[in-house]
């Protein structure tokens, strides 16, 4: 198949949309202050939004091996669409509602997870593939930067609030989905003799214990990189009156720009660090910077350790995941479809951590993001002697 890099750009484009999932993070603390909700319901806003990575991944991972990723592709960019729709049919005056289009929003970011990352191979060009899929990534956090980003300006220019998204992600994603529509997609298909992953093989996998503990990790790390995402404002309005819809999402737009950041430094850094090595360096530097959001003196001193809290998130996700596969390769479908559907920790750890928050205050909830990352330190010792 002759491939052409033009045929590659639908793809960012899609996924830029993926990372529009990841709206749920900032508009927790919004969404919290507009309609007076309690730290566990606000933890709903996340829930709702990573819930469907948990029931959806495998299934549709087998669906799209039988329909193709193309089709699985528009049909989560249709349910993003939808779930955009939802709230604003209703004039965002019905937090249930809210909490059903973030139900589709996430679905579609699922969807988008699932089939973009392999549909990628199929448009790029030979040789390409590593360095487009990691451009694909950067482009992803465009997508989630601007769920703090807009929300910010549209305040501090003209006076809007969070509900600017809906409208312009709509549009986006509208156009979006004409393009990929128009776009002739020569899929790849698997070898007659390979066995696709399935639901039983996943779970079966599950009881290796390394790839357990692995994928138990994934489950934590997003649950404590969505609550982060979401709790910043709210711990910048405690600790230094941010006001948390006008200033208060500088808290998670600087988490992400540092996100960002560490990839970029990360992607240097492995060609000279072994991944277990990097590890156990993130998961010290994540908990320097936690524990300095207890003991910063003032917001700059804030804003370092929020530095350094997204310096050290960075580059867990995928160092968790090519350590699992480079242990077992030839299971790499199955450990794959088992990654992506930890993601669902990011329904789950936000809701604890409002649990937490409501009954012994919000920094005392900041403990279930220390212990995640007291766990991602055990594993960084656990691949090192698992590579020995």
């Amino acid at each position: 198949m002759s491939k052409n890099t033009a045929k590659a750009y639908p793809i960012f484009l899609a996924f830029l949309c993926m990372g529009f999932g990841d709206v749920v993070g900032p508009l927790t603390s919004q969404l919290q202050n507009d309609y007076q909700l309690s730290n566990v319901a606000a933890g709903l806003v996340t829930f709702m939004g990573f819930i469907m990575f948990g029931l959806l991944s495998v299934p549709m991972s087998i669906y799209q091996a039988r329909k193709g990723k193309k089709q699985v592709l528009m049909i989560g960019l249709a349910a993003a669409l939808f779930g955009l729709i939802i709230p604003m049919a209703s004039g965002f005056n019905s937090f249930s509602l809210i909490l059903a289009g973030l139900l589709f929003l996430g679905t579609g970011a699922t969807l988008l997870q699932v089939a973009g990352n392999p549909i990628m191979r199929d448009v790029s060009a030979e040789g390409r593939y590593s360095s487009n899929l990691s451009f694909g990534q950067f482009v992803k956090a465009i997508g989630s930067l601007s769920g703090a980003l807009i929300p910010l300006i549209a305040a501090n220019f003209w006076g809007l609030d969070w509900k600017v998204l809906f409208p312009i992600y709509s549009v986006i994603i509208l156009v979006v989905l004409a393009i990929l529509f128009m776009q002739k997609i020569e899929e790849s298909k698997p070898a007659a003799d390979e066995e696709p992953a399935s639901l039983k093989s996943c779970l079966a996998l599950l009881k290796e214990p390394f790839v357990g503990l692995m994928v138990f990790g994934i489950f934590l790390y997003v649950g404590a990189e969505v609550t982060l995402s979401s709790k910043l404002p709210n711990y910048l309005e405690l600790a230094f009156n941010f006001d948390i819809k006008e200033t208060g999402l500088f808290g998670t737009l600087f988490f992400f720009v540092s996100l960002m950041i560490g990839r970029f430094a990360g992607g240097i850094l492995l060609t000279k660090i072994a991944p277990s090595v990097f590890l156990k360096i993130s998961s010290i530097l994540s908990l320097v910077g936690l524990l300095g959001l207890y003991v910063a003196p003032n917001a700059v001193a804030g804003f370092v350790a929020i530095a350094i809290i997204g310096l050290g998130f960075a580059n867990v996700f995928p160092l968790i995941f090519s350590i699992t596969i480079d242990k077992m390769p030839e299971r790499a479908n199955e450990i794959s479809g088992l990654m992506v559907t930890a993601i669902i920790g990011g329904a789950f750890v936000p809701v604890v951590f409002g649990f937490v928050a409501d009954n012994f205050g919000l920094m005392s909830g900041f403990v279930v993001t220390i212990a995640s990352f007291v766990y991602m330190l055990f594993l960084g010792f656990k691949a090192q002697g698992a590579t020995k």
